[in-house]
């Protein structure tokens, strides 16, 4: 897939405008999104259901995340310094 970016200076707003060139058809891409926003809805409905279950098990669990993000900007910065 490319994405051709272009921008535009419109009335002192700045609009980023993209074009999309993909080797799917339209029908694909309709039933991709829409598979992808039904999923993340039903994760977000199972997941409440399941805090209501087992809350004490998802004490912190906010750690885990910032300690993922934080491994994934630790290898960007060390991709960055060695591409120097």
């Amino acid at each position: 897939m490319f994405i051709y970016l272009s921008n535009r200076l419109l009335n002192g707003n700045l609009l980023l405008l993209c074009k999309i060139q993909s080797m799917f058809t339209q029908g694909q891409l309709i039933f991709a999104i829409v598979f992808i926003i039904a999923f993340v809805i039903t994760m977000v409905i199972m997941y409440k259901k399941d805090l209501k279950k087992v809350k004490d098990q998802y004490k912190r669990t906010y750690l885990i995340l910032l300690g993922f993000l934080l491994f994934i900007m630790i290898l960007l910065a060390i991709k960055f310094i060695l591409k120097e």
